[in-house]
């Protein structure tokens, strides 16, 4: 199977920071799904995980966190899913990851796919919370609208920090844990510090 990820934790700059290559398919064993998968969403996990993250000399780490497909086979515990089940999946750190062309997951940690939803919107979380579920408008400033993201500095709130500065006219507020979290939020558009009108 065709996937992404890297060999080397590299700069991001560097053309070899990610690489394609061929995996075997893995096999679902015990409480796992084999998911072929459909659409993967961008989560800045990713980015620490390239950095942190050595995998053994002449392996290849697969990078990808969270994705939508159909499952294609199970393993003999699994009780919730069934060959054929479309599907929306986290990710983990102890596994590969979802940018696979197939991706082995513990049926725990899947959810059926909402029927509403192809598998792009299902992937992209914080594009289908901002506009399809809130009904934010693209491009329409909203006088006096603001939204707030619990867990700014994470893979939902990060990336809907991002796309809510870049394609609304929303202010973002957002919460986050520890200064470095804070000021990612901040540098990724949430409204700053001074802004805050404390009470």
């Amino acid at each position: 199977m065709k996937a992404v990820g890297y060999k080397h934790g590299l700069s991001i700059a560097n053309p070899d920071s990610l690489l394609d290559f061929e995996l075997p398919i893995p096999t679902a064993l015990e409480q796992y799904l084999l998911v072929e998968v459909k659409a993967v969403s961008v989560n800045p996990v990713d980015t620490k995980v390239r950095a942190g993250t050595q995998p053994a000399e002449g392996t290849y780490r697969v990078l990808g966190f969270d994705a939508a497909g159909v499952v294609k086979s199970i393993g003999a515990r699994v009780a919730l899913f069934k060959p054929g089940d479309e599907v929306w999946c986290a990710g983990s750190l102890v596994r590969p990851g979802t940018n696979a062309e197939f991706h082995l997951v513990n049926e725990r940690i899947v959810g059926p796919k909402p029927k509403a939803l192809d598998f792009s919107r299902a992937a992209a979380t914080a594009w289908e919370l901002l506009f399809d579920r809130l009904d934010v408008q693209l491009g329409k400033p909203l006088n006096a609208r603001s939204i707030l993201t619990i867990g700014g500095a994470g893979g939902v709130g990060s990336i809907l920090t991002q796309l809510a500065r870049k394609l609304t006219g929303l202010t973002i507020v957002s919460a986050s844990s520890t200064p470095e979290s804070t000021q990612w939020c901040l540098d990724l558009g949430a409204a700053s510090r001074q802004n805050r009108h404390d009470r």
